[in-house]
């Protein structure tokens, strides 16, 4: 909750503003929570004391907090691993596991030689225990010096062979998971840029990055965790299996029952830890989206005193996490115990065990030096495959996010029919265009318009009207409710919309540049343009010279959106870039609002000659742009009251005229403080 919004809840519960300065905004939401308590609206009040009490609470009190919803979590997340075994979200799971397979299928040359590879070399790793058995057994109480060389050497041989197998299947792996996230992150990519502006908007700029690099990297790991580890795995299990059944079935049968205690161990990892880091996740997201916003609007930080709060909040966060970071290595220290305690038991068993047979001539010395080994072996692999099945299911849900994005249909898709917008801009038509962003909450009613190729319109009207989204319209940001936009008589969605925006240029109130140099920015709607092109273009949007000035001209960075340049010398870049485009349709968003009277003026003259024969949409408040159009358009309420040229609508006596000798009284008093001052 913004500083604003606090102020505004502190009316709310007619707290007066000395009051409000000496409270803690914490205080003020509580305060007017109850209030909105006694006029009976429960929903408003619980938010806002949750609120204030997120603020109040120290790391140690949101810790308490975690703690005591904890078995809950743990319990849906119990719920969550052990849904595909009651069929739950099984289907679901299935579903999306298949369409994973059928992603996969391009590296599928690939993936069958890591697994080759892998059972290569988990099948040279079972030599050894069994090789050592037969020294220890045949070849040492033989005396054969000889033998034993050649097994030497040999068993040598097979660990380099074995060596050489893991890291080709790893370098392998690498590569293969590097063209799967590559290809995976291009796509999801793509489509988020062809997604609706309100869907982008929904999922903000933290979900759209989540889903980028964490959740990319987890559909990744999916390869190895569900594919290769359990396959390879499972395989070196039977193997151990069936090897020590060769060497004495009753430790076996011995080895078997310890296997119940290390799954459950291992599960102890997945089912109280993973829950755990998880919580840590949404902690780190909400305490890095809070920095982002925090030096996004630094200024309002400063200017309100609110860096010691800030630092205040952003050390609680931290702590929070450091504490559920404890908490979960304390699990961790447990599960490493326990795996501590079995290992040397396990070894202390066989020996007790195989000792016992020893003396009733069941087994060797040998042997039971083979079966220590391959209980080694045996227990690595039932680890992995518990292990990746709760990393199976982290990564599955990961999956099941990137692949609803990329189940989400691209906005405006291209009709059937649809065919390349004409080259030259004839006629554009309004026809009877209502719009809502929600319905029963129309924006524009029954516009209707008829705009010659090449004229200048001049929208008006106050703030809220449906100005600019009568240019979102225009755009195609936005298709129409009701009624259609034609242009040369043909419905705009009945255009590729690729090609109808190859004609349009933009140029809005609110800046957007990227980070990069000057000359890139003027350049970023065609790319391929010539140093005296952009220099052309800039000469024409008035910002030659101050770039010039530069130490590096053309090639000045200019900061994260164009942080480096003035308010108005970013919008003469803007300007630029549009000038450059060389645009049919030209819209222009309050594009000299940020400029000086002399630059504004400088502009215009150059704009006069820029858009003869363009058809532009200018949204304006200032006489000086709007006296010059073909066409002035008002708009109030979403309606259009007014159109004409200047002439006809400061003879009508009308909206339109009221407005401009409100606007010309503004300027004389101006002047006239002015002149005041200057005496």
């Amino acid at each position: 909750m913004h500083f604003v919004e606090i102020y505004r809840t502190a009316q709310v519960c007619k707290l007066k503003k000395t009051e409000f300065a000496q409270r803690r905004p914490s205080a003020a939401i509580q305060t007017a929570g109850h209030e909105e308590a006694r006029r009976g609206n429960p929903f408003n009040c619980s938010a806002m004391i949750a609120y204030s009490e997120r603020m109040d609470a120290s790391s140690k009190q949101r810790f308490r907090e975690y703690r005591r919803s904890y078995r809950s979590e743990a319990a849906e997340s119990d719920h969550f691993d052990s849904a595909p075994k009651r069929g739950t979200h099984a289907p679901r799971r299935r579903k999306y596991l298949r369409e994973y397979i059928g992603w996969l299928r391009p590296f599928a040359l690939g993936i069958v030689s890591v697994l080759l590879l892998a059972l290569g070399s988990a099948g040279l790793s079972l030599i050894l225990p069994r090789a050592t058995m037969y020294i220890v057994d045949v070849v040492l109480p033989a005396g054969d010096a000889r033998m034993l060389n050649i097994l030497g050497l040999g068993l040598l041989l097979i660990v380099v062979l074995q060596q050489m197998l893991d890291f080709r299947r790893n370098w392998n792996l690498s590569r293969l998971n590097s063209r799967v996230v590559f290809r995976l992150r291009q796509r999801l990519y793509g489509h988020l840029l062809k997604l609706p502006l309100q869907q982008l908007s929904e999922m903000k700029t933290g979900g759209i990055i989540a889903r980028l690099s964490g959740d990319v990297d987890s559909v990744t790991g999916l390869l190895q965790m569900a594919i290769i580890t359990p396959a390879v795995a499972g395989a070196k299990i039977i193997l151990t299996i069936i090897l020590l059944f060769t060497i004495s079935w009753q430790m076996a049968l011995g080895a078997l029952v310890l296997l119940p205690p290390i799954v459950a161990l291992n599960l102890l990892t997945i089912r109280r830890i993973r829950p755990i880091y998880r919580s840590i996740r949404r902690d780190r997201s909400e305490i890095d989206g809070r920095v982002v916003e925090t030096f996004g609007g630094i200024r309002v930080v400063r200017a309100f005193r609110r860096e010691a709060a800030e630092a205040k909040r952003y050390a609680l966060g931290h702590h929070a996490v450091i504490r559920k970071q404890l908490l979960a290595r304390f699990f961790e220290h447990v599960v490493a115990s326990g795996w501590g305690f079995l290992i040397p038991a396990t070894s202390l068993l066989v020996i007790w065990l195989g000792g016992t047979l020893y003396f009733a001539n069941s087994t060797t010395v040998g042997g039971i030096i083979a079966f220590q080994m391959y209980i080694v072996m045996l227990l690595i692999p039932v680890s992995m495959i518990v292990h990746s099945y709760g990393q199976t299911q982290q990564s599955l849900a990961a999956m099941e996010r990137v692949f609803d994005v990329l189940r989400e249909p691209i906005d405006k898709p291209d009709r059937a029919a649809a065919v390349d917008a004409p080259p030259r801009v004839e006629c554009i038509e309004f026809d009877n265009l209502s719009f809502a962003y929600r319905e029963s909450q129309p924006v524009l009613r029954s516009i209707n318009l008829r705009v010659p190729g090449g004229s200048m319109v001049a929208l008006v009207g106050p703030s809220g009207a449906g100005k600019t989204t009568l240019t979102d319209l225009i755009a195609r940001f936005h298709d129409p409710s009701e009624g259609a936009i034609r242009l040369n008589g043909v419905d705009l969605r009945d255009l590729r919309l690729q090609s109808y925006r190859s004609l349009l240029g933009l140029v809005q109130q609110d800046v957007f540049l990227f980070e990069g140099t000057v000359a890139e920015n003027i350049a970023y709607g065609c790319i391929d343009a010539e140093r005296e092109e952009v220099e052309l273009a800039a000469r024409r949007a008035n910002a030659h010279d101050f770039i010039m000035a530069f130490p590096d001209g053309y090639q000045t960075l200019v900061g994260e959106r164009g942080v480096r340049l003035s308010g108005g010398q970013a919008q003469r870049v803007s300007i630029a870039r549009a000038i450059l485009a060389d645009p049919q349709i030209l819209i222009l968003d309050e594009a000299t609002s940020n400029l000086d009277t002399q630059s504004e003026r400088l502009i215009q003259a150059s704009l006069e000659k820029l858009l003869a024969d363009r058809t532009t949409f200018v949204i304006a408040h200032r006489l000086s742009t709007v006296m010059n159009a073909d066409i002035i358009v008002v708009i109030e309420d979403g309606r259009i009251t007014e159109t004409g040229t200047h002439k006809e609508l400061m003879a009508a006596a009308g909206r339109y005229r009221a407005m401009v000798e409100r606007q010309q009284r503004s300027l004389d008093e101006q002047q006239a403080e002015a002149a005041d001052w200057l005496a």
